[in-house]
């Protein structure tokens, strides 16, 4: 590691020189990415309602489909808008009326259920249009892009294709945003905290490039979601700003022991030198326990979790590579300006603090477990929603337009029912009338509703046909006037899923609905397992660490009782969280916190190993930390509570607030009630730790302990 360090330090202009060509690669990886804005195409692809997604999508061309409510618009005037729309590169076919009859014949020669299903009450018809592309393609949605500007007054498009389009509008228009507001707030963080004034732009300077060849190398996974896409460089921004902070505590150390000031270049490179190696010592296994929560999030079922995990995971590891090259080569290359523009630092250490907590700890610790015990239980009973759509402003076009269906054509919800090709007519006709009984079926349309009508099969036209059957396939439509997620919806899914497995027990069902209650059940078995692999990978990671039995419960159990709490805040104040917030957010912030446990326990270690008795060693680590603690956990609070203050996304808002709060309350855990552990069951870890020190009886002064101390222990984690 010496060579390394001594490399980047004597060649830091080649560093830097390296470290910029490889953003042009990054930027090309980075555009060259997928963003994938369906969250349903994440679920497990054995589901039937993804194996019926997949017939929907190969065979019938009706996976990507739009639907458009047009009012008070003249019958000549519908059939020109359906050919233009017809011409939009990237539609494959506009279904409508015309298509089965001649416009100059009434409307009531159709079947029932057919003129219902294309017409309403009021006058208002719908139109289908069906896309070339998959819902969530570039294709698809600059095609819906385009279809807007020929819609003409009092029409709508509506469906899941021109939401995600509008998400992706939105989206596009919002990262920018996030990524101003993090990068402005922790600047505002650093300030306060660190005495140059230069420095919080290096802080900025050297973490874009990792967050670039995060984005780049992003292209090797095929793609990313949005919500990953959304939350990357904001959670990277505030996991591995601690890494930079570290590393600047130490240079000031070396420095220190150096004298501090008039030292020679030769001498301030070697100060860097080591700073490198030991920072890279201590990071890099500090680092393992935020990696390790990431991955957690890739046993999932739901490979959104995977998505997730994966980027950030990387992106942690580039965060110390970067810190041990690029950050100390800024550093060097500044450290004029940077030793010139001083301020005084706002951030203190917390003396009165952690002579309160380690004088009242018996109280502190009770008080707190009676706290956590309300809000553990509130954790599991706080209300998920899984309906993604809901999460959106209800302003976009696309939830404006599939409200008008709801409202015109009663289309709450759309079922796609496929069976095989093999079943007769009269099947067909009973397993249609039998699920047009269920409760909640509003509508059932098949093929079958044309040949009992007026209409000859031989004067049904080839495309309509192939509407409702292809490859090997039937396909009946099934509209819902429940919910999507609703408990209602689910049970009448389960009646509908019995009464098509009775004739054709590989049929399946597909749509929104059917995929929506798919999720609720693989989320609430993903939770469990990203629970118990997150708290299982970092607790071995301290148990090997520390060489300790009891250490591990500790640390990751105070943690645990901070998640608690901030998981069960939404409890007492009503709050509805999205299901995925529900399975990482305890995750994030165990992975992305557990650092500060872990740094006040190493330097708690210290002072014992320097004679010091227990209490006073609590004492010294909460007010020797506290400092480093702060800032970093104020700056990913910042970083992430400014996106939740702007973002129009729930989603994206409800996870950035919760992550913000996490980190706050991880923080005050660790600083007032860790502390009041360590001292409380000191005998413990000295009989289950390999080489614990034994307390010593000196009552050493606080103040006798020098400010950069504690950074020395992070090498022994």
């Amino acid at each position: 590691m010496k060579r390394l360090a001594r490399f980047v330090v004597r060649h830091r202009r080649l560093v830097l020189f390296v470290a910029v060509l490889l953003l042009i690669p990054s930027l090309l990886g980075a555009i060259g990415t997928y963003i994938n804005y369906d969250i349903l195409t994440y679920l497990p692809a054995e589901l039937d309602s993804m194996i019926g997604e997949t017939y929907l999508e190969d065979d019938f061309h009706m996976a990507s489909t739009a639907m458009l409510t047009v009012e008070n618009l003249p019958t000549a005037e519908t059939l020109k808008m359906k050919e233009e729309l017809a011409q939009v590169p990237g539609v494959r076919k506009v279904v409508w009326t015309s298509d089965m009859l001649d416009v100059t014949i009434p409307s009531e020669m159709l079947p029932a259920d057919v003129r219902d299903f294309f017409y309403n009450n009021s006058g208002a018809t719908m139109l289908l249009v069906q896309f070339e592309g998959t819902s969530a393609s570039a294709e698809t949605m600059a095609a819906i892009q385009q279809i807007k500007t020929i819609l003409r007054k009092d029409c709508f498009i509506g469906g899941m294709s021109a939401i995600l389009a509008d998400t992706k509008a939105l989206i596009d228009q919002e990262i920018p945003l996030y990524v101003l507001c993090a990068v402005g707030c922790s600047l505002v963080v650093l300030f306060l905290s660190l005495k140059s004034t230069v420095v919080p732009f290096i802080f900025m300077l050297g973490l874009a490039f990792p967050i670039a060849y995060n984005f780049g190398t992003n292209i090797f996974l095929g793609q990313i979601s949005y919500i990953t896409e959304a939350l990357a460089t904001v959670l990277q921004l505030g996991v591995t700003m601690d890494f930079s902070i570290f590393l600047l505590h130490r240079f000031e150390e070396e420095k220190a022991d150096l004298g501090g000031t008039n030292l020679t270049d030769a001498q301030l490179e070697e100060c860097m030198t080591r700073a490198i190696c030991n920072t890279a010592s201590s990071i890099s296994a500090s680092s393992l326990t935020t990696i390790a929560g990431f991955l957690a999030m890739c046993t999932m079922s739901l490979t959104l979790g995977a998505d997730i995990g994966i980027v950030m995971a990387k992106g942690v590891a580039l965060g110390v590579v970067c810190t041990v090259t690029v950050l100390p080569a800024l550093l060097m290359q500044f450290r004029k300006p940077i030793e010139k523009f001083n301020h005084r630092t706002l951030v203190p250490k917390l003396p009165r603090t952690a002579k309160f907590v380690t004088k009242h700890y018996l109280p502190l610790l009770i008080c707190f477990l009676i706290l956590v015990i309300p809000f553990g239980i509130a954790q599991n009973k706080v209300d998920i929603y899984y309906t993604l759509f809901d999460s959106l402003p209800q302003t976009m076009d696309g939830i404006v337009g599939t409200n008008r269906l709801k409202d015109d054509f009663n289309m709450t919800t759309s079922h796609f029912v496929i069976v095989d090709e093999n079943l007769t007519n009269r099947q067909l006709t009973e397993l249609s009338n039998e699920m047009a009984a269920v409760d909640g079926v509003n509508q059932v349309l098949s093929y079958e509703k044309f040949l009992g009508g007026a209409i000859p099969e031989t004067l049904v036209p080839a495309d309509l046909r192939d509407i409702f059957h292809a490859g090997g396939h039937r396909m009946i439509l099934v509209n819902s006037s429940y919910k999507s997620g609703a408990d209602e919806q689910n049970h009448q899914l389960e009646e509908l899923d019995a009464i098509v497995k009775s004739y054709d027990p590989q049929g399946v069902i597909s749509g929104e609905g059917a995929m929506t209650k798919d999720l609720i059940q693989v989320a609430d078995v993903d939770f469990r397992n990203v629970n118990v692999t997150s708290i299982a990978a970092v607790f071995v990671i301290i148990l090997i660490s520390f060489g300790s039995a009891s250490i591990p419960v500790l640390l990751v159990g105070a943690i645990e009782s901070a998640i608690a709490i901030n998981m069960g805040i939404p409890y007492f104040t009503g709050t509805q969280l999205p299901f995925v917030a529900s399975i990482v957010v305890g995750t994030i912030q165990l992975g992305a916190t557990v650092d500060y446990a872990i740094l006040t326990t190493t330097r708690f270690k210290e002072e014992l190993e320097k004679g010091a008795g227990v209490k006073e060693a609590a004492h010294i680590a909460v007010e020797q930390c506290s400092q480093s603690i702060l800032t970093s956990g104020l700056t990913f609070f910042a970083a992430t509570a400014s996106v939740a203050a702007i973002s129009q996304m729930e989603l994206i808002s409800s996870l950035c607030h919760l992550i913000s709060r996490g980190a706050l309350i991880s923080m005050a855990v660790i600083i007032l009630i860790l502390p009041a552990l360590l001292i409380v069951f000191a005998p413990v870890i000295a009989h289950t730790t390999r080489r614990w020190p034994k307390p010593g009886k000196a009552e050493a002064a606080p103040a006798q302990h020098g400010a950069f101390a504690f950074h020395k222990t992070r090498k022994e984690v």
